[in-house]
């Protein structure tokens, strides 16, 4: 398996945009991750999704200019991932997150991706837990369908405080989901001092991965400080016969103190050490 790596445009969101593509470009990556998170990266759905033709072809000019493919599509339609989560029991915030997801498609065929990630749904407190599981898997299927025509891969990102917060919860909704995959961070897993081993299982499921240190107590980590075995993740994705890309995803924001971190240093290192896998 030749590794494909890709890093996150919004791994450095104090250059300005084209700066950032053309730094991802200097690095070395043939990939970049496009975030569209509402008042949070550089391109956000609101403006971006306005007119998607003009959008998306003004990105995609930047990207072949540079080099460079579109990795995935992000799609975050909140910034708190539950005032639109595409399960919430309001049906006019569903149409909402389903029109963002159904414009993102035209985008992202139009820039060339063919991946796009989004959130997989969240529990309520004002209904059961039976309730929001089962709307969100009546929406990825949604999604799922819409996305087939357009050939682009849907992967959603199972998470703590999602409907997928475990990994064992995180296989069940894929195996219940015909056509789900994963985007797949282990750091969310480690966090909370989960062992690689229990996550593992959806490395088969998952359709891209985003790699960066974490450890126990912190989801982004130095690579000294990592406790993710990436080097097995790697081997394993080689037997299941992955075929995504590995994506550079180091962030810089105060959640969970992520803005400790040097990211252009920490990307570098995750590279170097990537490409000397084999």
């Amino acid at each position: 398996m030749k590794l494909k790596l890709a890093c996150a445009d919004f791994t450095f969101p104090l250059l300005p945009h084209d700066d950032v593509l053309t730094l991802i470009a200097t690095l070395g990556f043939r990939g970049v991750d496009i975030g569209l998170f509402e008042d949070r990266s550089h391109l956000q759905p609101s403006d971006q999704l306005k007119n998607v033709s003009r959008a998306a072809r003004t990105l995609k000019k930047k990207l072949d200019a540079r080099g460079l493919k579109a990795a995935d599509i992000f799609l975050q339609v909140d910034n708190d991932g539950r005032s639109y989560a595409i399960n919430h029991p309001q049906a006019s915030r569903r149409r909402r997150a389903r029109d963002w997801f159904e414009r993102s498609l035209d985008y992202a065929a139009t820039c060339g991706a063919k991946h796009i990630s989004i959130g997989p749904g969240v529990f309520f407190k004002e209904e059961a837990r039976t309730e929001s599981l089962a709307r969100g898997r009546e929406e990825l299927v949604w999604r799922i369908d819409c996305a087939a025509p357009y050939r682009i891969v849907l992967g959603v990102e199972p998470h703590i405080g999602s409907i997928a917060p475990r990994p064992r919860s995180a296989l069940r909704l894929v195996q219940s989901v015909p056509g789900l995959t994963y985007t797949l961070d282990y750091g969310h897993f480690a966090r909370v001092g989960m062992p690689d081993a229990q996550v593992e299982p959806l490395i088969a499921h998952a359709s891209h991965f985003h790699v960066r240190g974490a450890r126990h107590g912190a989801i982004q980590a130095t690579f000294r400080d990592n406790t993710i075995d990436f080097a097995r993740i790697v081997k394993v994705m080689k037997a299941v016969g992955y075929r995504g890309y590995l994506a550079l995803e180091y962030v810089w924001i105060e959640w969970e103190n992520c803005n400790r971190v040097d990211n252009l240093s920490e990307t570098i290192l995750f590279r170097d050490f990537l490409r000397s896998l084999k």
